[in-house]
């Protein structure tokens, strides 16, 4: 039997952070004192998820998706916070989970500070005291977040706001601001200066490897910044790098913020603002780079704009990638398209280099694996069948139940004087050893049906999967995003795919 399992929450922003009661440790304790007072603790299994530094504007973190999870799969009695505002400062989703999802699961929601308990309504939700609650952390987050925003924005009309990460070049200096990094500057002002001499991107990283110059994460790695993980780097530049460099005004000394604006409060979605609204302070740090130079370089590298560009669709869009280098491989789209591994282009030396597929080719290769391997796994599907099982629970329930009854009678026995202490011992210890044994069994059976359950369903799935080949001319998007997380193309026109149902490979 499942024990009685509660879930503590907490939830601490960058905003709450400044107030003590409301940190980590204090209200661990808090939730943890509450919850051992429980009378359901005695045998209760406690459980922690911790947001830390997320906005409770949104349902947008990691633990609290965790958190839900478990609750639809009923895996969650009880859930404690702190506060309401703890849960969800969004009124409409935090009255949507407090209301509807937890008591159709039957799921217990404790607020300590606000005094609210789900059980104690019996199907009410607290009434107004609770949905002003609601309103009131909700709009303390808006007004906190507008307050932050015009600050910010002050100060950057100021100049005084900077970003704590430099671009490629610049470092900060002791009093905060941005000054050149010596050693980065000059390959800053070297891909500029081969830009102004009419050397195009491609062509520029092409040089920069050849001259062993690192790029700009195996340079922060080396300084002791591991952000980025250059594992797959092989110092070769990216032209996306390039040629966003050769854009950034930074470089002549321009400082460029506020260019994209938060989409909702509390969200992480952005969009691009017009540049008339972005803040723009010339001579805010020492240039690299020369106006001139800076413009000359623009000049040669020509972008032209497609506003009218269609996304293109296709059944393996990004899903190919290099089993060399572990990069994603580029598509053609021409009267032969083929994939070829870009990022390999700088470097004769790894095995990628010059690596090309047709398209058809490889998406009639992985149709013909996913057809080949689904005949294997059918074929390898037993008949095992859960009846049996199925009837044998009852038998060994109705066992189990009967060896209880038999020792409450045996202890009637002792506590009436009708059997002395040394047999009621003797007779207890056998009784236990054959219920202990009977237990087992029981479990043992219970496991079983559930992993027989487990394997008829997969097995039905995989009996849907094979209809959907069967019925397929070629290989489609959609069996694609139902199979295969990635596809990995070696030089030798091998592939390996990564699926994304469970036991399909094996």
């Amino acid at each position: 039997m499942q024990s009685y399992v509660i879930a503590l929450y907490i939830r601490l922003s960058l905003e709450d952070s400044k107030y003590d009661s409301l940190s980590i440790e204090n209200q661990r304790l808090v939730l943890h004192e509450y919850a051992a007072s429980m009378p359901e603790a005695a045998d209760a299994e406690i459980i922690e998820f911790v947001d830390n530094g997320y906005s409770g504007t949104n349902f947008e973190r990691p633990q609290v998706q965790k958190l839900i999870k478990m609750v639809r799969e009923n895996k969650i009695d009880c859930i404690i916070v702190k506060d309401f505002s703890r849960f969800g400062r969004n009124s409409i989703e935090t009255g949507y989970f407090i209301e509807r999802v937890f008591p159709l699961f039957h799921t217990r929601f404790i607020s300590l500070s606000d005094e609210f308990d789900s059980d104690r309504f019996k199907g009410d939700t607290g009434g107004m005291d609770v949905a002003f609650k609601y309103l009131i952390n909700e709009y303390y987050s808006r007004d906190m977040s507008i307050k932050t925003k015009s600050a910010k924005y002050a100060k950057m009309q100021r100049g005084e706001y900077q970003s704590k990460i430099c671009p490629y070049g610049y470092r900060k200096s002791a009093d905060g601001r941005m000054e050149p990094d010596p050693e980065a500057a000059e390959v800053v002002r070297l891909i500029f200066e081969l830009s102004a001499n009419g050397v195009n991107a491609t062509d520029i990283a092409r040089e920069l490897f050849h001259r062993g110059i690192p790029t700009p994460g195996e340079y922060k790695a080396m300084h002791g910044n591991h952000t980025h993980d250059v594992s797959r780097t092989h110092g070769v530049w990216q032209i996306s790098t390039i040629l966003r460099m050769l854009e950034d005004e930074r470089y002549i000394g321009t400082y460029v913020i506020g260019k994209r604006a938060v989409m909702e409060v509390g969200g992480n979605r952005r969009r691009m603002k017009e540049r008339d609204k972005w803040y723009i302070i010339p001579d805010h740090h020492p240039a690299i780079v020369d106006p001139a130079t800076f413009e000359q370089s623009k000049e040669k590298q020509i972008r032209y704009p497609q506003p009218t560009k269609k996304p293109r669709d296709y059944p393996l869009k990004r899903k190919v990638f290099c089993g060399c280098c572990g990069h994603a491989l580029y598509r053609t789209f021409a009267k032969t398209s083929y994939y070829y591994c870009r990022h390999s282009g700088a470097d004769e030396k790894l095995p990628c280099h010059r690596m090309r597929c047709e398209v058809l080719g490889l998406e009639q290769a992985v149709f013909d694996t996913l057809k080949a391997q689904m005949d294997i796994l059918l074929s390898e599907d037993g008949a095992a069948s859960p009846a049996k099982i199925v009837a044998e629970r009852p038998a060994y329930e109705c066992q189990i139940e009967a060896m209880g009854d038999e020792k409450m009678r045996l202890y009637e026995s002792y506590q009436l004087g009708e059997i002395e202490l040394s047999v009621y011992k003797v007779r207890k210890e056998i009784l236990d050893a054959e219920l202990l044994k009977a237990t087992n069994a029981y479990a043992a059976l219970t496991a079983k049906a559930k992993r027989d359950q487990e394997a008829q369903a997969r097995k039905a799935e995989r009996q849907s999967i094979s209809k959907e080949l069967s019925a397929a001319d070629g290989l489609t998007a959609e069996l694609v995003g139902l199979l295969i997380d990635k596809v990995y193309l070696f030089p030798d026109k091998r592939i390996e795919i990564a699926y994304k149902v469970k036991d399909f490979s094996a």
